[in-house]
């Protein structure tokens, strides 16, 4: 994401939930080593109150240690070359809160967290499968990350808009899905959905696309398998889509649907909950009234028969070369107790939506019924490089955009479903040796 996204939302609301800070839980300082300092990078904020809250999370584990903290925001975009950076020279921040495939990519290059994660799962109610996937190395139960969060992607819609192309209801299967955004077009509604390299919009749409069909880039065994009649059946589909979008999709980056929805010139496309929020609490009149039009739904299933919506997530590592690896482990069992966890997760209006179970009970997820669909982000996603392991090879094809230009290709007449499909499975064999 670029930096744009940095002022997309500016909300009150957010903070006075989590204003007040608690008491920190017990801090284990007699294992923190002396004179510790640490250096965290992470993404930039999408809603202003991630940041805010974030920061004051960490200045309460700096006030119950002693151990100061320095907290780097990274454009969207960015964060991924400079966690590469910091992995390959062995300097730089000691944590990085990076991407979901990320410490896959780096995994020698990090310290075992297992003591930590199983130690939060008995006490917050376990960890969701895919997060568990996420935070332990393949094939191995060493967890070498701590996943923090999932931003959901289902579909955001115009309530008015949807019913005046004759739904009552979001579509739930494909060809109503089609239909729909046929009718919304007719009716100078458009959809609009990612096509360009976006982290998280580009991915989600395309991953969901051809997971709905029954797609995947590769088998239980990691052998590369994107190139199957199911992809082509997804990738015939997109381009029928493709002819109901508003022009402009296959350079669209993270922030250009929010940007389009916001003016009112999309009638649907995907996105987290951020969006929804940016747009109802708006000072501007005209743009509110849009947001009480807003609401969300699961993605359309298809033959795959089961919703397969992604999700984008940001999974903290602590890196062998940081001096304090004690500091630097206490500090994400820190961020990740509830005393914490639950004021960031409430403030950023579930945005970066649980990865432990026993958070799914937090207030945020009855604040506002539009939102609930986000809750269980973690219960319907999958992973980049579905069917297989989240290792390097997936996290690096996903790096790449190999399904996005994929999709992309087809959708911009460059390259048949066979062909795209075919140098899908070329480009991804680079990368599965198997």
């Amino acid at each position: 994401m670029s930096i744009s996204r940095r002022d997309v939302l500016i909300g009150g609301a957010g903070l006075a939930a989590g204003a007040a800070l608690p008491l920190a839980p017990a801090v284990a300082q007699a294992n923190i080593e002396k004179g510790a300092t640490l250096r965290v990078l992470r993404p930039t904020k999408f809603v202003d109150p991630d940041q805010a809250i974030f920061n004051e999370n960490t200045e309460a584990f700096t006030k119950a240690t002693g151990v100061p903290v320095r907290v780097d925001y990274a454009g969207w975009e960015d964060l991924r070359p400079q966690t590469a950076v910091t992995a390959n020279t062995g300097a730089g921040p000691d944590i990085v809160v990076g991407w979901a495939d990320d410490p896959h990519i780096f995994s020698d290059k990090l310290i075992d967290l297992t003591p930590i994660a199983e130690e939060l799962g008995k006490k917050y109610g376990g960890w969701y499968p895919i997060a568990e996937k996420y935070g332990k190395k393949d094939k191995t139960n060493q967890w070498i990350s701590i996943p923090m969060g999932a931003s959901g992607a289902p579909a955001v819609y115009r309530e008015s808009w949807v019913k005046e192309a004759g739904f009552d209801t979001f579509p739930k299967d494909l060809d109503g899905f089609l239909k729909l955004c046929r009718k919304l077009k007719e009716q100078g509604h458009p959809a609009g959905f990612a096509l360009g390299n976006a982290v998280g919009d580009g991915n989600a749409f395309c991953n969901w696309l051809v997971w709905t069909h029954g797609g995947y880039m590769v088998d239980e065994n990691n052998k590369v398998a994107i190139n199957s009649k199911e992809t082509i059946e997804a990738l015939k589909y997109a381009k029928a889509l493709y002819e109901t979008f508003i022009p402009g999709t296959l350079s669209w980056l993270d922030i250009s649907n929010n940007k389009a929805l916001t003016a009112g010139e999309i009638g649907v496309t995907q996105n987290g909950v951020s969006l929804y929020f940016s747009i109802k609490n708006s000072k501007d009149e005209k743009t509110a009234a849009i947001g009480k039009d807003l609401n969300h739904a699961t993605m359309p299933v298809g033959p795959f028969g089961r919703p397969s919506e992604p999700a984008l997530i940001i999974n903290a590592m602590a890196f062998k070369h940081t001096k304090f690896p004690n500091a630097a482990k206490e500090y994400l069992r820190f961020m990740m107790e509830k005393e914490q966890y639950d004021k960031w997760l409430t403030g950023c209006y579930g945005y970066w939506t649980q990865p432990l179970k026993g958070f799914a009970e937090s207030k945020v997820w009855s604040s506002d019924p539009k939102i609930v669909v986000y809750r269980d982000t973690w219960e319907r996603a999958l992973w980049s490089g579905y069917k297989g392991a989240i290792n390097e090879a997936a996290g690096t094809v996903n790096a790449e955009y190999v399904v996005v230009q994929m999709v992309a290709s087809v959708c911009a007449g460059q390259a048949t479903p066979e062909e795209a499909a075919a140098e899908a499975e070329r480009r991804a064999k680079r990368y599965y040796r198997t």
